[in-house]
């Protein structure tokens, strides 16, 4: 289980004081991973994080860059890769959280867990790809395509298409008038 504290933002001299900013940059290791599937942070992954806390009348608006490594399964050839991966988050904590409002200031701190979470488990590609002309695999043979082979017109025709070949989209008639009738 992840130590809660990692995520904890102390505001004790930001509470009450409506204009108040202050600026934070850290890195901690990824307690545990975020994302399922084909990308994801892996737990011990390098997170670096700048944290923008302002006081406003109603809490404290968080304002966030996350910064870190993307691992990944290429969704057309299958091959493992790494990306530098960031995103951006704004929250605001009320100090008196309603039904409305998602997080509230807790004590003398904020949380910065569940949105910082959402944001990278959202922001994860869901089909990622190790470049973007990666041929992919041949569905007959299994084998990684080569990058000339994928794209030619040569290549094979797949047999439940091949009957569509002879055909042609005929050209349509030429009109005389407004009225769209065919002139003879």
């Amino acid at each position: 289980m992840a130590s809660p504290r990692v995520y904890e933002e102390n505001v004790r001299e930001l509470m009450g004081r409506p204009g108040e900013m202050r600026e934070r940059s850290r890195s901690f290791a990824a307690p545990e991973k975020f994302g399922e599937g084909l990308a994801q942070v892996r737990e011990g992954e390098n997170i670096d994080l700048d944290v923008r806390l302002e006081s406003v009348h109603e809490g404290i608006l968080v304002s966030a860059d996350v910064a870190t490594t993307l691992h990944a399964e290429c969704g057309r050839c299958l091959k493992e890769f790494d990306a530098p991966f960031q995103v951006e988050f704004q929250e605001l904590f009320a100090y008196t959280p309603t039904e409305a409002d998602e997080y509230g200031v807790h004590g003398d701190h904020v949380d910065l867990e569940p949105p910082l979470r959402d944001a990278v488990v959202l922001a994860l590609p869901f089909q990622p790809v190790c470049r973007p002309d990666c041929p992919g695999l041949d569905p007959e043979s299994g084998e990684l395509r080569e990058t000339e082979a994928a794209g030619s017109p040569d290549a094979d025709i797949d047999p439940r298409w091949a009957a569509l070949a002879g055909f042609k989209a005929e050209e349509e008639p030429d009109t005389d008038d407004e009225s769209g009738s065919v002139s003879k």
